[in-house]
This record gives structure tokens, sequence and C-alpha cells, in this order.
């Protein structure tokens, strides 16, 4: 149970947070207002026009509110099938993602995130389920590991060259010249950039293998360039985490 006053010993108490999965064409003028404001909090070079175009081109949101319908997070996707040289595959690309500090560590967006992508997947049966990712933020990459045993690029192991073919072929498919097939990122000619207070690094996170990969592989992080990251769903693929956010 979670709310957002201080207790007796001036603890700070989270709020209590639900998720909802909306379809983005049912998305009323509320939620798109709330959806623009919280990003731009948090993000500078948030313009309406790019916003409502990166989020025509999704096809789900998750919605994190408190119990009072406050948004504090959301995350955006589009789950698509495509082929890679005739190997047919289902994709699920994440836009947009924001959750407010103050509700950091709580699992419903992440449980909720994962119920639907398995949910809608059934409506794409062929091929195997990839999530394609871009990360400009060593927060977002870290998470990468909670959910899935193996992804890629990493720390500790070269991306096999079947799985580079299908990243290349995705990334060149949905960011075009913006995607440098060499360095593996995306440098968008408007980018979204973390504000300063969200830029940093805290002290002793480096050390984590995972975030120091990320900042050597991401050195133009801080600009807004993107990291992409590929990532198989499948449920063998999985964390212990990742099957308990399942259950």
């Amino acid at each position: 149970m979670y709310n957002t006053a201080r207790s007796a010993g001036d603890a700070l108490v989270r709020p209590t947070l639900v998720a909802r999965v909306v379809d983005t064409k049912a998305l009323v003028e509320r939620d798109i207002d709330a959806m623009y404001e919280l990003l731009g909090r948090h993000f500078l070079g948030v313009d309406p026009r790019t916003f409502r175009r990166d989020l025509s081109e999704k096809n789900w949101v998750v919605l994190l509110e408190d119990g009072a319908g406050c948004l504090r997070g959301f995350s955006t996707f589009l789950i698509y099938a495509t082929s890679v040289r005739g190997r047919p595959m289902t994709v699920v690309y994440s836009g947009d993602t924001i959750v407010e500090p103050a509700a950091w560590g709580s699992p419903v967006l992440p449980r909720a995130w994962i119920h639907a992508i398995y949910d809608r997947a059934r409506d794409y049966p062929a091929g195997d389920l990839y999530w394609l990712l871009l990360t400009s933020g060593f927060r977002t990459y870290r998470f990468v590991s909670v959910f899935c045993r193996t992804f890629y690029p990493r720390f500790d192991a070269p991306t096999p060259p079947e799985v580079q073919r299908i990243l290349d072929a995705l990334s060149d498919d949905r960011f075009g010249p913006a995607y440098d097939a060499g360095s593996g990122l995306v440098r968008f000619s408007s980018p979204q950039i973390l504000r300063a207070r969200l830029r940093g690094v805290p002290d002793g996170r480096s050390a984590d293998p995972h975030v120091r990969f990320f900042l050597e592989r991401n050195p133009g992080h801080v600009q807004g360039d993107e990291l992409v990251s590929l990532s198989s769903l499948s449920r063998e693929n999985l964390t212990a985490a990742g099957q308990r956010m399942l259950r």
C-alpha cells in the first residue's frame, strides 16, 4: 500500500499506484495532455507536434496513475509483425517511457507492461517475439537485465552475428538514416534529452558493469543519443523477476 503523505517519522511513503492499458486511439485529450506534461517535466526538447506524431505511431500505452487518477508514469509501445530475411517475427518497439522519481521502485508499471505484451502477442502468432528498445538513460538500459536473461549489446558477450543482423534490419527499417550501425546508436535530429537532475550517474552506480557498459557505448547519451538493444521475449528468456511479473 502506498500514499504520498509523510508518516510520523517523516519518511516518504509512495502513492498507491494502478496501471491501465489503453489503445492509443482510445486516449482522451486529458490523458494525452497529462502524458505530454509529464514527459516535458523530465525531458528537454519535447514539443506537442512531435509528441503526438510519435504517439500516433504506437498502438498501446500503459498508464500509471495514483489513487486520485493523477498520471505518475507511462510507457508507449508498438507491437507489429514483420520478417527479416524471410524469417517471420513479432516486434515490440518501446516508445516514450517515463516514471516520476517518487514512483521509482514500484513494480506496477513493469508488471502491467509485460502482461500487456503477452496478451497482445496472441494476435501475432507467427515467429519469435522480440523487444526493440532505445535507451538514452542508463536506468532504462539497466532495467532490461531485470526482465531478460540474454539481450544485446551487453558487457559480457559479443553480439552474435544473427542477432546483429536482426537488430540492424529492424533499426534500419524503423529509424532510417538516424541509425548508425557502426556504433549501434540512433541520433535524432531533434532529440529528447533528460533534464540535468536525472542525467547524472549517482555515486557508485558506474561500478555496475551494465551501467558502465552503457556509458562507454553511448557517451553522447547526455545529448540524447539512443542505444538500440534487442531482446528475445520468449518465456525461457525471462529472468526469475520477469517470471514473477507474469504471475
